[in-house]
């Protein structure tokens, strides 16, 4: 069986280093590239990381990058005019780069998850059944842990959360978010979703979302204990790319939700 030639963008940060470990133990996959926003004076896994470029990712068929939205867009130019395909793990995207994300995915095949884990798209799936059966009685909000180095917040998965709620509902999403708290003891409910973030410690990923009518409480949640989830769930969807048309897609997709 032929391998899947990865490039792996953001090669130094801390999921650049969980994919190429989960990369180089897995057979289906050869890293051809790796880059990153500033020169690096060593080889990582025999290779030497570069600046992005037009050239940089000549060999790659699939592209996955964990960085900064600016440096996605970046990555995605590229891609355009190297027709790659890209899986982005990236988060805290505007509403005015989604819709650039939007119009690349009509050139070549993107895979734009904010989370790559199995658990984590049930629960989405499972939030957007229980938004829907539960009705405007309830409201909701979400709640979300992570490392005290994760700048965005609500996290990519906290908002994927509050999508799940707003289809749910039958609702567009930016029209129903509500407050954004950083670090709160505790955070109110509101007409519209509010969204409470706890940046502390080395925690790698804790999502709750919760409906209350006012005299019952339905609690969803998830928590993660290993970063390489994410990363192996990063590769499934990469393999899962690999040969689909142009588009954009999502872990539904891949997981057939």
């Amino acid at each position: 069986m032929k391998k899947i030639n990865l490039a792996i963008s953001g090669c130094m940060g801390r999921m650049g280093q969980q994919l190429i470990n989960s990369a180089n133990k897995n057979k289906k996959f050869k890293i051809t590239c790796l880059t990153e926003n500033r020169m690096i004076n060593k080889k990582i896994s025999g290779i030497k990381p570069v600046l992005n470029s037009f050239n940089a990712f000549d060999k790659a068929d699939v592209i996955i990058d964990f960085t900064v939205p600016s440096c996605t867009l970046e990555i995605l130019k590229i891609a355009v005019r190297k027709k790659k395909k890209v899986v982005i793990g990236t988060t805290g995207f505007s509403k005015r780069q989604e819709d650039l994300i939007k119009r690349f995915s009509k050139k070549i095949s993107i895979l734009k998850a904010g989370n790559m884990s199995l658990g984590v798209n049930l629960l989405i799936y499972l939030t957007e059944i229980a938004s829907k059966s539960l009705g405007k009685n309830f409201l909701s909000k979400i709640f979300e842990v992570h490392h005290k180095y994760k700048k965005d917040y609500p996290s990519g998965t906290a908002l994927m959360l509050g999508e799940g709620i707003a289809t749910g509902r039958n609702k567009g999403f930016y029209s129903i978010v509500g407050k954004k708290y950083l670090n709160k003891k505790s955070f109110p409910y509101g007409k519209k979703i509010n969204f409470n973030s706890i940046r502390k410690g080395n925690a790698i990923g804790k999502h709750e979302v919760t409906f209350s009518s006012g005299k019952e409480i339905v609690t969803l949640n998830h928590e993660s204990f290993d970063r390489a989830l994410y990363s192996e769930g990063a590769l499934v969807a990469a393999k899962w790319l690999s040969n689909k048309k142009s588009g954009l897609y999502s872990m539904r997709d891949v997981l057939n939700f």
